[in-house]
């Protein structure tokens, strides 16, 4: 048995000085508050690059237009292309005079900064160089962020703590300062799209009311949430948007949409902590790589470890997570759905299938507008958008109204969670949740074009692949695409051979069949796998972004299906050939963190465990792990952090460490010696 408390333990951040790259945050999946090196919000206008935010799941703001109006999808002019003899039309070009419209609805909504909390010393402005002797350490394993250090030479210890049933937020604070210099402040901002959700010019855009001795009401034109602080006797009103607590020993701030608050002392906080973080550890799978003697066994180990805690304060919420989930805003806030298995898939395989689900009543609650996203361009059931809001409504963008990628994406993450259920809930499960399945293979068989010259089914334009760099009106049978349609076709018939009986299952079976088993054939050139069809220059001319052509192979497991070696959709010794083109040509400084991920999983299928390995770890700029833990994107200041980079790296190694169908085990450590130590426990192999 791994001992729980100490593999955990051994990986605490400590932080010794202020790092604008890797501020630390507490939070319960649905609410975050991120803290510089004072436990509290102090550095605020220093931490540019990740910025000092406190966000939550259910916090958005919608900003009128100059105007006063609110637009739609049908207020955006449409691109329209003419293909085959078929009109489509997508939100994707900026029409003349179309253009404020178009961007609003990028822009809107977006999620909210929802507070500052920072001290203020008499009327002196703190900056870094007034906080000496720090001392800062994340208490991994019961949720507590420990800050120590000297204010203006003044020794100041700050506790910080986040419930995980409720949205509040403890600080206990120990200073003989505190009767005399120090004070806290609490402000708020008008909302903003921008990384830092954070609009202080605009004051009289937005209110913020006193509602009783401890309680606030904050207006931004139509969105409203309140505020109540416990344990302050003394709160004062500073200016329009700011209060003061002075004496503030032990005390609360709890957030709610609906001004539904119970009660929270910090101590009832610290408890609540402390016991959800235990319970978090304590369950579900744990590798510990201590024994192993390769000597990047310990930093792998601080990876997992700390994206453990990063996804779950961030990823595992009542609706998909934003790339940079609760720490800072990016593409204005909204969350992109092609991203939602690579930030959450693992959990299934973690032993933690509940924290996915959580998310995926969200889906429910957007059905009709999937289903009028597909009718739209005339398509029977559910296309699920890319980029979106809490609404689940496109938005416009060049690129994302044409991805579909996303489409299987809710069929593998339900099947996921099917196989982690027990026997006796499995089916209670997949009737629940069928009609998800259902609409989303319709909308896939509908999508598909019938190729009179080859008898089989195509992925046909206008569309953008995985790899983004492609026009959608010559892009035709993207490799992974083809590969994922034919995965959530037979799952969806496999769903329904459990789920019915007589006439309706085979209907369901027929239907979804006969186009999952008979899409084109994976593109090929020169005895290489290519981007799509029409790209027989892949290695030449788009040796960058995502080389999703090698994804289908690692990402998606056929053999609870159909045998995938035997069936001649995929060939092993050519998608070896093509990894190695790919390790020989492509631009590593464009690819992504989850990349690196799922060509160790590719890697490790085609037996070829040290470069799985290799991969995993390359050092290259988007591949990077700062002190919090967080993926760290090197030359993108729009995502300071990206955690599809650490869903992916546990998702990956549930495979190295578990295997896959019907071959269980360790198959991505090489067995040389050096990884013979690892210790593995409650993580599943990927199988479906």
């Amino acid at each position: 048995m791994i001992n729980r408390k100490e593999l955990v333990t051994r990986h605490n951040p400590v932080l010794t000085r202020a790092d604008t790259e890797s501020p630390l945050s507490v939070g319960n999946g649905d609410f975050a508050f991120t803290a510089d090196i004072t436990g509290l919000q102090t550095l605020y206008n220093e931490y540019e690059i990740l910025p000092l935010c406190t966000m939550s799941n259910w916090g958005w703001h919608t900003m009128p237009d100059k105007n006063g109006k609110y637009y739609t999808l049908d207020d955006v002019e449409m691109t329209h292309y003419d293909i085959n003899g078929r009109i489509y039309e997508y939100a994707v070009e900026e029409q003349k005079g179309n253009e404020e419209i178009y961007n609003w609805l990028r822009h809107n909504p977006h999620r909210l900064n929802l507070t500052k909390i920072s001290p203020v010393w008499e009327n002196r402005k703190i900056t870094s160089a007034d906080i000496t002797d720090i001392k800062q350490e994340l208490e991994l394993y019961t949720g507590v962020l420990h800050s120590k250090f000297k204010l203006f030479g003044q020794e100041v210890s700050v506790m910080t703590v986040c419930a995980k049933k409720a949205d509040v937020i403890g600080f206990k604070i120990s200073s003989t300062a505190l009767s005399e210099n120090l004070k806290i402040s609490i402000s708020f901002p008008y909302g903003s799209h921008k990384k830092s959700a954070s609009d202080w010019e605009n004051e009289n855009r937005h209110e913020t009311e006193q509602m009783n001795e401890n309680t606030l009401k904050r207006i931004l034109d139509n969105d409203v949430y309140y505020i109540k602080i416990t344990g302050i006797k003394n709160f004062k009103r500073a200016g329009k948007h700011e209060f003061i607590l002075n004496n503030p020993v032990e005390f609360t701030v709890a957030f709610s949409k609906d001004n539904a608050f119970s009660f929270w002392g910090f101590n009832e906080v610290l408890k609540d902590s402390k016991k959800s973080w235990r319970n978090f550890w304590e369950n579900g799978g744990a590798v510990d790589f201590s024994r192993c003697t390769d000597e990047r066994a310990d930093e792998l180990e601080r990876r997992v470890v700390l994206s453990q805690y990063q996804l779950a304060i961030n990823s595992t919420g009542s609706i998909p997570p934003q790339e940079t989930g609760l720490l800072c805003n990016s593409w204005y806030g909204k969350f992109h759905l092609e991203m939602h298995p690579l930030h959450s898939a693992w959990l299934p395989l973690w032993g933690k299938p509940e924290l996915l689900e959580k998310s995926l009543a969200w889906y429910e609650s957007v059905l009709d507008n999937a289903v009028q996203n597909a009718a739209r361009n005339g398509y029977k059931g559910a296309r699920w958008v890319k980029m979106t809001g809490p609404e689940g409504v496109d938005s416009p963008s060049r690129i994302a109204t044409l991805l579909i990628w996303q489409q299987p994406h809710i069929i593998y993450m339900l099947d996921l969670i099917a196989h982690a259920k027990p026997e006796n809930e499995r089916l209670d499960f997949m009737k629940r949740y069928w009609n998800l399945v259902k609409l989303t293979a319709e909308f896939m068989c509908d999508f598909v074009q019938y190729n009179e010259i080859t008898g089989m089914y195509d992925l046909p334009p206008p569309l953008i692949p995985a790899q983004e760099e492609h026009k959608p009106e010559v892009v035709l049978n993207p490799a992974f695409e083809l590969c994922y349609w034919r995965f959530g076709l037979a799952a969806a018939a496999e769903w329904a051979c459990e789920i019915f009986e007589g006439s309706d299952k085979w209907k369901y079976i027929t239907d979804f069949k006969k186009v999952g088993d008979n899409m084109a054939d994976f593109p090929v050139q020169n005895g290489l796998y290519t981007a799509h069809q029409n790209c027989p220059d892949t290695f030449e001319n788009f040796n960058k972004d995502h080389p999703s052509m090698l994804f289908g192979y690692g990402f998606i497991d056929y053999s609870g299906l159909r045998p995938l070696e035997d069936d001649g959709n995929i060939n092993p010794v050519m998608m070896s050939k093509t990894i190695d083109k790919v390790l020989d040509c492509w631009d590593f400084k464009t690819m992504w963190g989850w990349d690196f991920a799922l060509m160790a999983m590719t890697l490790a299928r085609l037996g070829r465990a040290e470069e799985a390995v290799d991969i995993l770890l390359k050092n290259t700029p988007k591949n990077s792990y700062v002190a919090s833990g967080n993926n760290f994107q090197k030359g993108r200041e729009d995502l300071p952090l990206y955690l599809p980079g650490n869903g992916s790296l546990l998702f990956a190694l549930a495979l190295m460490l578990a295997g896959y169908g019907e071959k269980k085990g360790i198959i991505g450590f090489p067995e040389n010696g050096k990884w013979n130590g690892i210790q593995a426990e409650g993580i599943m192999p990927l199988s479906y």
